[in-house]
């Protein structure tokens, strides 16, 4: 069964065999400018680290456990979040060696946030790799796994249009999983052990806190996301954490709430995750044995971040279109503890447009691993559920022909009876599913119009900019065919708000607009299609009307106006009784007031007209 078994892994490891894209390196120091990344562990087998060419820079792990560093339940609590999890977006000016293998890489501006390369903390440089104006797949896109110091993120960029042909997989790429310990003598229940170097507990999770400290890598206490590992006698291993908290272990053989033996899950960061800090999946923890049927925990899932104007499925694919970061789930085993679901990861979706079609729908998925099942009859350690991760749109959540979730992994059962688990990821199912920008090149917070005066009025705002040039305005009658109105010149580099606006002298009735946003490179992306609609027609009443021939009439006029129209007052026989010029502003609500009219009986006509509009009314005095 054990050779059957390696065969089915090496079968479909083949089967569903996906590229890698990126580079990777370690940055074990910055130079005091901010600007100068020293690197180590470099990894350019996929993709090279080229002077003009964009990279991610990203805490993976900081030194966030404080004093919660006690053999206490408190264990592995989070202290303050430092810099873990934080990125953005940098561009290679220089690199040394030229070529060869760098050990420098310089950045065309200082980094915006303070990163950490100490001892507890890993920070590493990815290439956010540009895959062209219009991209698409040629097989499925994964990352390389995280080991410690490099690996577990998948980011590149598209200027126009991603079509997706293929399926782009962070699954299991995050956080190491907890491994089983070395199989031990069956002992008494240890529910008030968190930390301990003894290999006869199983191991934690990985997590955002880089432990270098071998006494707190065993035993049931959670360390940070990372799930606890299970205690004597056969605890099963606690689910990673990410947006929601992983699930705990199930309680070990004979040892019941009393005296829980089973590991705690990793903690869960929905209250640090943000534009721009995002985290891969906790690794679950591993079950403890005895017998030696034992599981290790499920590894996370990793992160994903797609910059691009539209993602498009075609209307015919051979197999189904997904991206997702899913943890790693635990399978079943005997009469000892099983290992805890690692947590999903993080997908950022910087993207405006989708075009998913009903033949060949789009799934979009970061659900926490499955604890491990205990085969046994009796009641032993199943395996906790890992936490769901974060899906992040930079627009509402898109659904057609679009499926996103982001769930919790359920908790392994206790024994083969089925009447006993262990606990599920914490947190509502699909809540980890999000709406804002990331600190990708530029973070477009809105891109909206209105009708302003004659005029439509366009405006956009920014939250950070990086390396931007500038942007066009176009304009479209039908929504397809775009023509550029004019450019704005744009702040260029920043992380604060930036605020634009453009004016639309000439609009039709119905009005298309996007922006073209151009890097100082002469890479291009567009925002989404705005339509606004205007009524280029003036119309007016009167009141009262009929009215006295000393009454006051008033001239309600359906806009305001930027140029004066004029207003002439003619009698039945065509004469002109009066001609004066009046100006319907913002400011007396669009209202003109007219007094001392002193027309006698009868029926007038009231004209009003400019260069653009010509309205005629009948007025009746009394």
């Amino acid at each position: 069964m054990a050779k059957f078994y390696v065969f089915l892994l090496l079968f479909f490891s083949v089967a569903i065999k996906a590229q890698i894209i990126n580079a990777y390196a370690k940055v074990s120091a910055i130079n005091a400018a901010k600007t100068t990344l020293t690197v180590t562990n470099v990894n350019e087998a996929a993709h090279t680290f080229t002077v003009g060419g964009k990279v991610l820079v990203m805490q993976m792990q900081d030194d966030v456990i404080g004093t919660n560093t006690t053999d206490a339940a408190t264990f592995g609590n989070l202290s303050a979040i430092s810099s873990a999890g934080l990125y953005e977006i940098g561009i290679i000016t220089s690199r040394s060696p030229a070529t060869g293998t760098p050990t420098t890489i310089t950045l065309s501006t200082a980094l915006a946030n303070t990163f950490h390369t100490g001892a507890n903390s890993s920070l590493q440089v990815i290439t956010f790799r540009n895959m062209g104006t219009n991209y698409t797949t040629t097989s499925n896109i994964t990352g390389l796994a995280w080991d410690g110091n490099i690996g577990g993120v998948i980011g590149f960029e598209v200027a126009n249009t991603l079509t997706l042909n293929h399926s782009i997989s962070a699954d299991i790429i995050g956080f190491r999983k907890g491994m089983i310990n070395t199989n031990a003598v069956a002992g008494t229940c240890l529910p008030n052990l968190y930390i301990t170097n003894s290999v006869s507990q199983a191991y934690k999770g990985e997590s955002i806190y880089k432990s270098t400290n071998a006494n707190y890598a065993n035993a049931r206490g959670k360390i940070l996301n990372g799930g606890g590992g299970g205690n004597e006698h056969n605890g099963g291993g606690g689910g990673g954490g990410n947006y929601t908290a992983g699930g705990a272990g199930g309680f070990g053989y004979s040892c019941g709430t009393g005296s829980n033996s089973g590991g705690l899950g990793g903690i869960s960061l929905s209250g640090q995750i943000s534009s721009n800090r995002i985290f891969m999946g906790g690794g679950g923890g591993g079950g403890q044995q005895n017998n030696t049927v034992g599981l290790d925990g499920g590894p996370g899932g990793g992160i994903i971040l797609i910059k691009a104007t539209t993602i498009v499925t075609n209307a015919v694919c051979s197999n189904p279109i997904k991206i997702t970061a899913n943890g790693g789930s635990t399978a079943s085993c005997g009469n000892d503890g099983a290992g805890g679901g690692g947590a999903a990861g993080t997908i950022v979706l910087q993207v405006t447009n989708y075009s998913a079609s009903t033949t060949c729908p789009l799934t979009i998925n970061a659900n926490g691993g499955t604890g491990g099942n205990v085969g046994d009859g009796a009641e032993h350690g199943g395996g906790g559920g890992g936490g769901q991760g974060a899906i992040i749109f930079s627009i509402n959540q898109p659904t057609v022909n679009i499926t996103s979730t982001t769930t919790n992994g359920t908790g392994g059962q206790n024994n083969s009876g089925q009447n006993s688990f262990a606990g599920n990821g914490g947190g509502t199912n699909n809540s980890g599913i999000l709406s804002f920008g990331g600190p990708l090149p530029v973070e477009l917070l809105e891109f909206n119009g209105e009708p302003h005066n004659d005029n439509v009025r366009l405006f956009w705002t920014t939250a950070t900019e990086i390396n931007n040039d500038y942007y066009t305005v176009e304009k479209s009658s039908d929504g397809v065919h775009f023509n550029a109105l004019g450019t704005v010149k744009a702040v260029g580099d920043t992380k604060t708000k930036s605020s634009y606006e453009f004016y639309d002298t000439e609009p039709l009735s119905l009005n298309y607009y996007r922006l073209k946003q151009t890097d100082r490179n002469g890479t291009f992306s567009y925002t989404r299609i705005v339509s606004i609609a205007f009524d280029t027609e003036v119309t007016f009443s009167l009141y009262p009307n009929p009215a006295g021939s000393n009454d006051p009439v008033f001239i309600s006029i359906n806009k305001s106006l930027a140029e004066p129209v004029e207003l002439c007052i003619y009698d039945v026989t065509g004469k002109l009784i009066l001609s004066r010029s009046i100006h319907a502003k913002e400011d007396t609500h669009n209202e003109v007031r007219l007094d001392g009219l002193e027309l006698a009986s009868g029926i007038y006509m009231i004209r009003l007209f400019n260069s653009k509009n010509n309205q005629t009314k009948k007025l009746i005095i009394r």
